[in-house]
């Protein structure tokens, strides 16, 4: 298996968002992550860090204006 898990990095911690990511794409100035079994979330953050070997995707939220 190759997908990866997101965190938000919130504080200096990593907060899992969303295991088994297996879409990540921009919507707009949001994000939308898919995993292997369909589940979709969407949220309004940068790639702060993709480790694929180590199967991490790390997110940092902003703000909503």
């Amino acid at each position: 298996m190759c997908e990866a898990s997101a965190y938000l990095v919130k504080d200096g911690k990593e907060e899992l968002f969303l295991e088994a990511v297996d879409i990540l794409e921009p919507e707009g100035d949001k994000l939308r992550l898919v995993n292997i079994f369909g589940e979709q979330k969407i949220i309004k953050a940068k790639i702060k860090r993709m480790s694929l070997v180590n199967h991490k995707i790390l997110l940092e939220p902003e703000e909503e204006k």
